[in-house]
């Protein structure tokens, strides 16, 4: 697969999502659904932008038991979604379970995606609220090796990382990265944050953007200026 811009459509109802995606009418965006929508609207939500041609990246996170893992997944891949993902903290059981739940009876599957760390967790909320005192470089990177592990298709990280997991992982397993802002915009939240052609440079597969199109202006010249600077 090469490289695509995933629009986050982080919208609390169905009604402002698809008011959001009736505005390209000339491209079918790749899409993110997350738990604030999907909790709003349920797999209809999924089923009804899959059915007008968008490509899903489905942001669920999952991480609980291996076996409640397992059976979720193997829900999940019935909605025809192109990427799910879950937690790499889970451990490796979970995401061969995870893997497992995934994969349909004829042998296909979305691919599949651990999170390392969130962008918005920086070296200090990682050692003070986690407890976890490791560079925070060095954990995303074991935790990418763990996923690869499990055989997972790639991660979630942020753009600062995806050249060092392409070197670690293979130039095969995939590198997803939100936290991507351009030059002349806000942060937010983010700590860890690049523009769509510092994370082309540095190798990201896809890259997240959510708020940077989903909030300017004119959203179509934005998400066209993203895939400009970033495929």
């Amino acid at each position: 697969m090469g490289k695509d811009v995933i629009i986050a459509c982080d919208f609390a109802s169905a009604a402002q999502t698809f008011a959001f995606l009736d505005k390209f009418t000339d491209e079918k965006p790749f899409v993110k659904i997350g738990m604030e929508l999907f909790y709003a609207e349920g797999p209809s939500i999924v089923r009804e932008i899959k059915r007008r041609g968008h490509k899903i990246f489905l942001d669920l996170k999952l991480h609980d038991i291996p076996n409640t893992v397992k059976k979720s997944m193997a829900v999940l891949s019935k909605l025809d979604v192109d990427i799910c993902n879950l937690h790499a903290g889970g451990t490796i059981p979970m995401m061969e379970a995870a893997l497992e739940g995934l994969t349909r009876p004829d042998g296909t599957r979305p691919l599949l995606i651990a999170v390392t760390q969130l962008t918005s967790t920086d070296q200090q909320h990682m050692e003070d609220d986690l407890w976890i005192h490791a560079p925070i470089a060095d954990v995303v990177m074991h935790y990418a090796e763990n996923a690869k592990k499990a055989g997972l298709d790639g991660v979630v990280c942020s753009p600062l990382e995806a050249g060092k997991v392409h070197e670690l992982c293979g130039s095969d397993f995939l590198t997803v990265t939100p936290g991507v802002r351009f030059a002349d915009g806000e942060r937010g939240d983010q700590k860890r944050v690049m523009t769509p052609a510092q994370a082309k440079e540095i190798g990201s597969d896809y890259i997240v953007v959510g708020r940077p199109i989903t909030a300017a202006e004119d959203p179509v010249a934005a998400y066209r200026r993203c895939v400009k600077e970033f495929c």
